[in-house]
């Protein structure tokens, strides 16, 4: 199973990733824990994106593709995988079908948490409060939703016009969520 998992900011998608890819037996990708990986092991790509975030800036597509390429060619990525966080552009989606179609798969579904603003905002200042993180004000969480809306909705039409597209709601108990993903991802696997 190929699969990507995304979100606006709050939905659960690193939580819920973890539990779908155990149950389809895949590694779950996430583009932080690629960057953090590089950067930790002094790889080139990882010193480069490490300059990146250390001035707050995006880690450019070029080093993020490579990033998701050689995580992808990996052993444990041969017979699936679920990314989180990628692609976040238009750009990233023509080079991962590039990337997956150069293996001979597909990609087999795009999962996809949904959830109201409010109920978001609410769930990240309650987080916010919890870890104790400051930066993280009203103001900031919204306007990463607005980010969000503006950046992956283009790539969630693109999805939906593929037919790879499986809306599932992300409000409710975490073992409420996953189990909706997984009778939504389970039809996809049996199809």
């Amino acid at each position: 199973m190929r699969l990507l998992i995304m979100g606006p900011p709050g939905a659960g998608k690193g939580t819920q990733a973890t539990y779908v890819a155990e149950h389809f037996g895949v590694p779950a990708i996430s583009t932080g824990d690629i960057f953090r990986r590089n950067a930790a092991e002094g790889t080139e790509l990882g010193r480069e994106a490490q300059r990146y975030m250390d001035a707050g800036e995006y880690v450019p597509d070029e080093v993020t593709n490579s990033m998701v390429r050689n995580r992808l060619a990996e052993a444990d990525a041969e017979r699936g995988f679920l990314l989180d966080g990628y692609p976040r552009t238009l750009a990233q989606v023509e080079e991962l079908d590039g990337m997956i179609a150069a293996t001979g798969h597909r990609l087999d579904a795009v999962a996809v948490l949904v959830a109201e603003i409010d109920e978001l905002v609410q769930r990240l200042l309650q987080r916010a409060q919890t870890e104790g993180r400051a930066d993280d004000t009203e103001e900031v969480i919204r306007r990463r939703q607005e980010v969000y809306a503006e950046q992956t909705a283009p790539l969630i039409e693109v999805y939906r016009q593929r037919d790879l597209l499986v809306e599932v709601d992300g409000v409710g108990e975490v073992h409420e969520v996953t189990q909706r993903l997984f009778l939504a991802l389970d039809r996809v696997s049996e199809s």
